[in-house]
């Protein structure tokens, strides 16, 4: 006798809850399993609330079960516990009311057997917590107070990992849309808490791995989590100073990286998906991947048009870098009862170093720790002498600094050592002096200038960067042959003054006279192609010069119109701000021909010119306001005069590179041991197997040798492009081609005819597709 119902395994039977509600229970239970009744719950949660309340009783009865022994149980009954909370979890929201508890008895499980409890289990109640906050029934703080207190204190690593990743992922989300500046700050004061509530805990590290984490990701920017740092760099264990020291030195170098990884992975190009898609048969992945790189390409051009973050360096945000420096230096340097190794120290002897030079502070006894240091059978001397000469800057006394610079030109710098080794030597002391060229004294400086005749390559171009700084900072203390032209000229002309301790230049724009430079010929130029004469008459108006000095700015336009009642006041036509008399004609110089020489009367003028461009600065800086784009052509114009003035024009484009590159260094950027040893790889021979090893560098890994013609053909197929239609007849089989041979060989000259017209009609249209001129 068959059943009047149907069958319920029967593929394609949809039936709805009222047609259900009519089946026996028997063929009920067996049409239900958890995850088909999950899928009617979502579809309709009223007419399945029995079988619910059925699935929450055998809940509860496992979990009495389980928390009478959790060590012990069966492996059925954690199973059978482990998919009803997974169950349960996944359909809470359509019953809130019957899973109200639901939640706090997970955490309490959670929080009183995390030990004991099977890992499964375990994991499976993390995560039904996790999706629990996904679909809002409990909030955050709940959750990540939950979570934070069993991370520090679980033996288990999984589990751990779990927990650091479940916390991060929910603080990312939370702050995804706008910052939760209320879970930011209660997240905060529990990390805070947990360092300064035992600082010799290891349990600290977690607090510095979440702050390092969320601050790499740009989610923490603030000066709250540059504080936490700062608190675990105080700690007493060591693993907890190296970290936070460590986020000090290169947290920002993440932050970085990780942004050009992201903007890297986000190129996608469109043109090429577009001449696949034209190509090749369309079908619905190739418009799915099209649609998808075009909402890449939107995405990319949103996030350029957004205004750019200030993520300020976490050493920026420090609320007193002075004690900071201070206490970090006394408690781990300077104490004899420190645990920290060498390498420990060295870590945070660059950051108080850092500290020091960015923030110009002043802690004296730094200076004296680093005698017993400098010395070239020292590990990692390198590191120090880099630390040394970062800690230093223009208001560290001379008399601090002369001891040290002595030392290390004594133990560095002499016939007796390596070339190496006097090339380091000299390249710290030079950037030393870069920073306090008050720190050397003329008879040292004299001597170290000798070794610009060495002939080691390393040791000559490290004495001729010395030479070279102090003819810019120090003409006076050179000898008069080392002193250069221009040194010697700017000395007689009084423009090169002695450099005082403590003082501060005076607020000008340097290089101000050659944009003044650049803005005459310029003016001269647009003159000419008016057909003006290149020098302007007194008696031209003056608005001319001003709407060319409006070259690169968008000026609205104002109705002039009197109508409104503006009255003319002819008194503010004119309005002169500057020193010099405008009736009296600014005099200038007549252009001399670069080839004809100098007489002596011009050359005992120098003095009078140098003094001349002085005044010429001051004016033009107070009678004019300078555009944005006048002032990125002063730069450009004070970085091609500083390149061209000593080296001949051969030499110029390579200086032009090197200082773009030192241009794109920051100031904030550290002073590494590699620059200190950057000369002294000049002074080491490079053996046969190094040499072809540079030689290789630049070329392509090769299996096996290839022609040029097949490495480019690789490196088509490798980016995706097609072959033309020659290549792809050229390889085409023999025996395909007979038929179109013998066809050809039979046709009639009118056919011949016929064809030829054709293919001249299709090289007009643009080909078989018409696409030209598209």
């Amino acid at each position: 006798m068959s059943s009047i119902y149907p069958s319920p395994s029967l593929p394609g039977i949809r039936r709805t809850a009222t047609q259900e509600a009519c089946l026996p229970q028997a063929v009920r239970q067996q049409a239900f399993t958890r995850t088909n009744l999950q899928y009617k719950i979502r579809r309709d949660p009223q007419s399945y609330e029995k079988e619910f309340s059925q699935q929450y009783s055998q809940y509860e009865n496992q979990k009495e079960i389980l928390l009478q022994a959790p060590s012990t149980a069966l492996d059925t009954s954690v199973v059978s516990l482990r998919d009803l909370i997974d169950f349960i979890s996944h359909v809470a929201d359509c019953y809130p009311t019957q899973t109200r508890g639901f939640a706090q008895e997970l955490i309490n499980i959670l929080e009183a057997h995390h030990r004991e409890l099977n890992v499964d289990l375990r994991e499976k109640i993390v995560g039904s917590l996790v999706l629990l906050r996904r679909k809002n029934i409990i909030d955050s703080p709940i959750l990540l107070n939950t979570l934070f207190p069993i991370l520090v204190s679980t033996p288990s690593k999984s589990l751990r990992i779990l927990l650091f990743r479940k916390i991060l992922s929910d603080v990312r989300n939370s702050n995804a849309n706008t910052m939760n500046h209320r879970l930011n700050r209660t997240i905060q004061k529990v990390l805070f808490d947990l360092l300064m509530g035992d600082r010799a805990s290891p349990k600290g590290i977690w607090a510095v791995k979440l702050t390092r984490e969320l601050w790499k990701r740009q989610i923490w920017t603030d000066s709250k989590a540059v504080e936490i740092m700062k608190e675990a760099t105080l700690a007493d264990n060591e693993k907890v100073i190296v970290s936070g020291v460590r986020f000090f030195l290169g947290g920002d170098k993440e932050r970085e990286e990780l942004e050009d990884e992201s903007s890297d992975d986000e190129g996608v190009d469109l043109g090429r998906l577009k001449h696949q898609i034209a190509i090749n048969k369309k079908n619905k992945k190739k418009v799915k991947m099209m649609d998808h790189a075009v909402a890449i390409v939107k995405k990319k051009e949103r996030k350029k048009k957004q205004p750019h973050l200030l993520n300020f360096s976490a050493l920026h945000l420090l609320h007193d870098p002075q004690g900071f420096a201070e206490e970090l230096f006394q408690k781990h340097l300077q104490n004899t009862r420190s645990r920290l190794n060498l390498e420990q120290k060295l870590l945070v002897l660059q950051l108080v170093s850092r500290l020091v030079g960015l923030h110009k502070l002043t802690v004296i006894s730094l200076y004296s720790y680093f005698l017993k240091y400098i010395s070239p059978r020292q590990p990692s001397v390198t590191s120090f002498l880099a630390s040394l000469a970062q800690a230093t800057h223009n208001l560290v006394p001379p008399d601090v600094l002369e001891p040290l610079v002595q030392k290390i030109a004594n133990e560095f710098v002499s016939e007796a050592v390596a070339a190496e080794v006097a090339s380091a030597g000299l390249n710290a002391i030079r950037e030393i002096c870069v920073r306090q060229p008050l720190a050397m004294k003329d008879t040292l400086l004299q001597d170290l200038v000798m070794y610009r005749k060495s002939k080691d390559k390393g040791v000559m171009m490290a004495a001729k960067g010395l030479l070279s700084l102090y003819r810019e900072v120090g003409a006076d203390m050179l000898r008069k042959r080392d002193r250069g032209k221009d040194a010697a000229l700017g000395l007689r002309a009084g423009q090169r003054k002695e450099q005082r301790f403590g003082a501060e230049p005076i607020g000008e724009i340097e290089g101000l006279e050659l944009l003044e430079r650049w803005k005459e010929e310029e003016r001269r130029r647009q003159r000419l192609e008016r057909g003006l004469p290149a020098d302007k008459g007194s008696d031209e108006s003056a608005n001319e010069e001003e709407e060319e000095d409006l070259g690169g700015w968008e000026v609205d336009e104002v109705d002039t119109d009197n109508s409104g009642g503006w009255i003319n006041v002819e008194s503010d036509v004119e309005v002169d701000i500057s020193d010099v008399d405008d009736d009296e004609p600014v005099m200038k110089k007549a252009k001399v021909d670069a080839t004809t020489p100098k007489s002596d009367e011009d050359k005992e003028n120098d003095v009078t010119e140098v003094e001349n461009a002085s005044q010429k600065i001051s004016n033009l800086a107070t009678s004019r306001i300078l555009t944005p784009a006048d002032l990125v052509q002063l730069q450009e114009l004070r970085l091609s005069a500083s390149i061209n003035q000593h080296l001949p024009a051969s030499q110029r484009k390579r200086a032009a590179q090197a200082a773009a590159a030192l241009k794109a260094r920051h100031a904030d950027d550290p002073l590494t041991a590699a620059e200190i040893e950057g000369l002294a790889s000049l002074s080491q021979k490079a053996s046969k197997a190094e040499k072809i090893a540079k030689a290789k560098e630049g070329q392509d890994d090769r299996s096996e040798h290839k022609s040029t013609q097949a490495i480019r053909k690789q490196k088509k197929v490798a980016q995706g492009k097609s072959t033309t239609n020659r290549e792809k007849a050229r390889k085409k089989n023999f025996l395909m081609t007979l038929g179109k041979g013998k066809a050809k060989s039979k046709r009639s000259l009118v056919e011949k005819g016929r064809v030829l017209k054709a293919h001249v009609e299709r090289k007009k249209r643009g080909g078989k597709r018409g696409n030209k001129g598209r």
